[in-house]
């Protein structure tokens, strides 16, 4: 049970913080960067005097447990040594121009979207099979031009990149290549 000024850490994030408010099975914590977020009180762990984690456990389910030995495995899938990483170009405007401030929306866009074209021009031309296009979240303007660009090409398709890796801010192009 969690009580008022209890120091918690939340379960499934990197949050830390004191609870300020019991209500039920619903908490709010003050975060140590000072924002008040609510969690139910299964997502939250009491963490006691010198950030030790309390854990409860039942000792002799503990030692009745055997340790069961690892299989010893070893890769065995031999990587073809001219595979190579995927290249990714960042085409936010500050990665391209040193000094993007005084340009205007429209070329900063207009340098995003022919910095990209050579790109693709580039990796068509030295049979490149995928590039990584990095151009952020933002208000989906970008993007949405970057799209229309792919899409004018043959023999390329295209999708979002890992979002694990790259967030909602990434399109990973594909180039269909003939073989000559």
């Amino acid at each position: 049970m969690l009580n008022k000024g209890d120091k918690v850490s939340v379960l499934d994030d990197a949050i830390d913080g004191v609870v300020v408010e019991v209500k039920g099975v619903d908490v709010t914590i003050e975060t140590t960067d000072g924002f008040n977020l609510s969690f139910k009180s299964n997502e939250l762990i009491k963490i006691e005097s010198g950030n030790t984690m309390n854990f409860t456990f039942n000792k002799n389910q503990v030692i009745g447990e055997k340790e069961v030995a690892k299989p010893n495995y070893t890769n065995r899938d031999k990587k073809n040594k001219k595979e190579l990483p995927v290249p990714e170009f960042d085409l936010h405007i500050e990665k391209l121009v040193k000094n993007h401030k005084s340009l205007s929306n429209y070329d900063i866009l207009t340098k995003q979207l022919d910095t990209a074209k050579y790109h693709i021009e580039f990796a068509i031309k030295n049979r490149i099979p995928k590039i990584v296009f990095i151009h952020g979240v933002g208000e989906g303007v970008l993007k949405s031009d970057l799209d229309s660009l792919l899409g004018r090409y043959d023999n390329i398709s295209f999708q979002d990149a890992n979002y694990q890796k790259y967030g909602q801010g990434a399109t990973e192009v594909y180039f269909k290549q003939n073989a000559k």
